[in-house]
């Protein structure tokens, strides 16, 4: 972006040297050749200029990288001055027009035509023809309300200095008035273009944007996969830059990093379609066409003091419908507590799910397992005599047992018979962990089941 603005303002310096050497030629040719028409051309060269002076600076102000005081940029300094330069414009094509109308009704005589003053013009026509070239190539490849400003202000000049030669050659031919109604065409033209480019600066400093803009963005935002909804969509306009804060509803239950890539492909599809577009995209949870049991899961998680939440389930009777879940609290904690807990977590998702006529919550211990455990040296021989109590266990793996202070970690693995349903096979190795907790205090036991 940074680039661009120096091009611009490259092609404002070329066309502000064209118009300066046009005031120094049209000025000395006026002088030597007494032509007050000429002399006058070139007073609005020179006005150009200093016109063409304030578009410079404003495109090199919009270069400026955001600071603390302008967080967007320095874009809309630009806006401001193709405002400017607008209404100089406007101002100069009123002042041409007025002109033209005093000079019509007290007309006076051209006294003075010059082969000198000719040339003075002709030159100036070249450089408002290479100006006008220059910007309107420099339009077409960067944009930007300055190079379309001094753009027109080159148009100004080459109809100016028409208007000089046309009034004198209509004057040679005894047609006296044929300069100011020339002159009257041209500022009628200039005031409509100066308004145009007035308003649309007005617009961009105001904020304004199309309507259209914001449902195209919208609808590219709905047309992203994951994305359940919109909220607000904020735009606005600094410079050439196009700024939008977008607010997304994604589903409830997806996770942080799933939202994140959601959010990064809706930003890519609106760059896309949508160049120098600057995106900030917020997301926010939607319950809609989420399962009750994500929501309940995502409620109890919530509450204070739960160290996790499993086995969420929901069903109806008749008219009636219940909902069971395990919930972990600290192993250290008291039932009075725990039970504090789990009225906590009945009384929200009460509130959130009305519908709900019956919960169960099963309280259990909750175990911070430390990562730095150490090799712990049991009585395998032990927990091998605990497990072949039980006939389901046709084969015994391995046994690794870790510890930490007063924690020990066992984990055994060992096969069932493959037929066994997973539910004989959970009970089973539910009584091995209460058979082995039972040997070894503040043991957290893990069986692995595998097919025999």
């Amino acid at each position: 972006m940074e680039n661009v603005f120096l091009k611009r303002t490259g092609a404002l310096k070329i066309s502000l040297i064209a118009i300066l050497s046009a005031f120094v030629v049209e000025f000395v040719f006026g002088v030597l050749s007494n032509s007050l028409a000429l002399l006058t051309d070139s007073i609005h060269a020179l006005l150009d200029s200093v016109v063409t002076v304030v578009l410079l600076l404003a495109a090199r102000f919009a270069i400026k990288p955001p600071d603390a005081e302008h967080t967007y940029g320095h874009g809309k300094v630009e806006s401001l001055g193709g405002m400017i330069g607008g209404i100089a414009i406007f101002l100069i094509a009123c002042f041409f027009i007025f002109e033209a109308i005093v000079k019509i009704q007290s007309p006076t005589h051209l006294t003075v035509t010059s082969t000198l003053a000719l040339a003075g013009a002709t030159y100036t026509i070249c450089v408002d023809i290479f100006r006008i070239v220059l910007l309107r190539r420099a339009i077409s490849k960067l944009g930007g309300t300055t190079l379309k400003a001094d753009f027109y202000h080159a148009f100004l000049d080459l109809g100016s200095t028409l208007v000089v030669i046309a009034g004198i050659a209509l004057v040679s031919f005894g047609f006296d008035h044929g300069d100011f109604f020339a002159a009257l065409i041209l500022g009628g033209l200039l005031c409509v273009l100066a308004i145009k480019l007035v308003y649309r600066t007005a617009q961009d400093l105001t904020d304004i944007i199309s309507p259209e803009l914001v449902n195209k963005v919208q609808n590219i935002v709905l047309s992203t996969e994951g994305v359940v909804g919109t909220g607000p969509i904020l735009m606005r306009r600094s410079g050439d830059s196009i700024f939008a804060d977008v607010t997304v509803s994604l589903r409830a239950d997806v996770s942080f990093d799933k939202a994140h890539e959601i959010s990064t492909a809706v930003e890519k599809n609106i760059k896309d379609h949508i160049s120098n577009s600057e995106i900030t995209v917020h997301f926010e949870p939607s319950w809609k066409d989420v399962p009750s049991d994500s929501k309940i899961y995502e409620i109890a998680s919530s509450v204070s003091g739960v160290k996790g939440i499993h086995n969420v389930s929901q069903h109806t009777s008749a008219d009636s419908t219940f909902v069971s879940l395990h919930a972990m609290v600290d192993r250290q904690m008291s039932l009075d507590d725990a039970h504090r807990i789990s009225e906590i977590i009945e009384e929200k998702i009460r509130k959130e799910l009305s519908e709900i006529d019956r919960i169960t919550i099963h309280l259990e211990p909750y175990i911070t397992m430390p990562r730095d455990l150490k090799s712990y040296d049991t009585n395998d021989e032990k927990i091998i005599q605990l497990l072949k109590e039980h006939a389901e266990v046709k084969k015994i793996g391995s046994i690794v047992t870790l510890n930490f202070d007063d924690l020990i970690k066992i984990d055994i693995d060992c096969s069932f018979d493959r037929d066994l349903s997973i539910e004989k096979v959970h009970d089973v190795t539910s009584k091995i962990e209460q058979s082995i907790r039972s040997h070894f205090k503040n043991s957290v036991i893990t069986i692995h089941p595998e097919p025999y």
